[in-house]
């Protein structure tokens, strides 16, 4: 008897719908699985006989045969156990056709017919939901990522028994532990940050150029000596970027669900992440990568803020990766087995000292010789260095600053002034691809940075004095564009102009 299971599997961050074909018929004793299967999924064999032994259900001395359509695209994980055991029960008609028609199946099998939990439920339920399927049947601990999904019927099972028992309708609404509610809600507000901007002692241009660079999510590198604060102002960045929307949470939470790491939370990711690797990291653990390709940590900072504190201390062949990635927001990994696409859409932050004693160029404290300071700051490339929109100076603290506590703005105060600018730049983008300033590509520039006569001719003699590159001409006007936002200006002024421009005055300052 031949039975069809629906089920689904997850190619870089697309996820397909596979028809688990299972065919039960007289001949000599065997099991097999075709379609594509990884060594996991092969290993499915040996699972799936003994737990349906172990729940009472003992297979015939019969050839099963089992397809795995498409039978082109690869097929990885454990997500496959459950649909082959619901599958082989319905052939050898122990659940009839009805009850799993329209069904949605994914989990991993223990030896005891305990149903254990996967990776990638939520962008395979999304997928399902678009393509007509209602119900979806998965372990406990995944059920609550079916239920994020808009009208899809989400049931969790602890064991084999039990999804045969929800399948039958023996079983309560609630059985397996699970609630169902409505799918894809708004997210909650996101809960308050412990670090807050009101920490920060004095460093005025520094929380300024912050609050610009969350304002248009640009890249930010900041220089300066130890103790300055560097370190102290990127981590409270996430404090005043605005809050995830409801499409950027589903993004965000498909990439975790991928990678196993959205069980952990419980719900949709709802702040906007922050990574914050060592410097000793590998290219492939940045990028992505692997025999069976998963995201890499800039994947992860999708929609959020990666943070690389001691810059010039990572791998130039591994600051390099980046170069790809921060302009085309998306990391490309090519297997033999495919092509895989990531997104990769975040905020660079960077922090790092001036030479390695870190107090260059104060010649009365700096130890370094002029090439140790060459040599150091060559760590970081020029195509890196072109990229950073926002370039500033963290100085030395003063007494004043420092001893002047509880008279700084709060996070709350500066996030309102980020999100005033966020709600215009929504306004202009409306409809289109764009989500920040920084998303603008050279063509958009010229079409929502247009310049008066006065700020082309001050842009001109910019461009001349400071030498600079068209991408960085490009990249002044993105962050001009964000300081206007910010001042509630529709047209880019001279005064606008000047600030961005001083933001690229610290790397011309140490690199030239």
């Amino acid at each position: 008897m031949l039975s069809t299971i629906t089920s689904g599997a997850v190619y870089g961050v697309q996820s397909h719908l596979v028809e688990v074909e299972v065919d039960v018929s007289q001949g000599l004793p065997c099991f097999q699985i075709v379609g594509l299967p990884g060594s996991e999924v092969r290993e499915a064999r040996e699972r799936v006989k003994v737990a349906l032994r172990n729940v009472g259900v003992k297979l015939p001395p019969l050839c099963i045969n089992v397809n795995l359509s498409p039978a082109d695209l690869p097929k990885n994980g454990t997500m496959f156990d459950l649909p082959v055991a619901v599958g082989i029960m319905t052939a050898l008609g122990k659940l009839s056709p009805e009850t799993v028609e329209g069904t949605l199946f994914l989990g991993e099998l223990g030896l005891s017919g305990e149903l254990k939990p996967v990776k990638g439920v939520l962008p395979i339920a999304r997928e399902a939901a678009a393509r007509g399927i209602r119900k979806c049947l998965l372990p406990v601990e995944n059920a609550w990522e079916g239920e994020l999904v808009r009208g899809m019927e989400s049931i969790g099972a602890a064991n084999v028994q039990e999804a045969v028992a929800q399948l039958r309708g023996e079983a309560s609404e609630k059985a397996g532990g699970t609630a169902r509610r409505s799918g894809e809600e708004a997210p909650p507000p996101a809960a308050d940050n412990d670090l807050d901007f009101s920490d920060i002692n004095g460093q005025q241009t520094l929380k300024r150029a912050a609050e610009v660079a969350a304002a248009g999510f640009h890249n930010l590198l900041i220089i300066g000596a130890p103790g300055s604060g560097k370190t102290m102002l990127a981590r409270r960045i996430p404090s005043i970027l605005p809050p995830l929307s409801l499409e950027e949470s589903l993004e965000v939470s498909t990439i975790y669900s991928i990678c196993g790491l959205l069980q952990s939370a419980g719900s949709l990711k709802t702040t906007r992440p922050f990574l914050h690797p060592h410097h000793t990291i590998t290219g492939r653990a940045l990028a992505g990568g692997g025999r069976i390709p998963t995201p890499g940590v800039i994947s992860l900072a999708h929609r959020g803020v990666l943070f690389l504190d001691e810059l010039p201390e990572f791998k130039r062949e591994t600051l390099d990766i980046l170069r790809q990635p921060l302009e085309d927001r998306q990391v490309q990994i090519a297997r033999s087995t495919g092509s895989y696409t990531y997104p990769a859409d975040f905020m660079l932050v960077g922090a790092m000292n001036p030479c390695p004693c870190g107090f260059y160029p104060d010649r009365e404290k700096c130890r370094c010789t002029p090439y140790e300071v060459k040599r150091y700051l060559s760590r970081v490339s020029g195509p890196i260095l072109d990229r950073m929109d926002i370039c500033v100076e963290a100085l030395p603290m003063r007494f004043s600053d420092i001893a002047a506590g509880g008279k700084e703005e709060s996070s709350e105060k500066v996030r309102e002034r980020v999100m005033g600018a966020r709600e215009r730049q929504n306004a202009r983008f409306a409809g289109t691809r764009l989500h920040f300033n920084a998303d603008m590509d050279a063509g958009d520039v010229e079409r929502y940075c247009r310049l008066g006569e006065k700020e082309l001719r001050y842009m001109e003699r910019m461009f001349s004095r400071m030498q600079l590159s068209a991408r960085a001409y490009h990249r002044i006007l993105k962050v001009a564009r964000t300081v206007a936002d910010l001042a509630g200006s529709e047209e880019i002024a001279e005064i606008h102009l000047a600030e961005a421009i001083c933001y690229r005055q610290s790397d011309h300052k140490y690199w030239q």
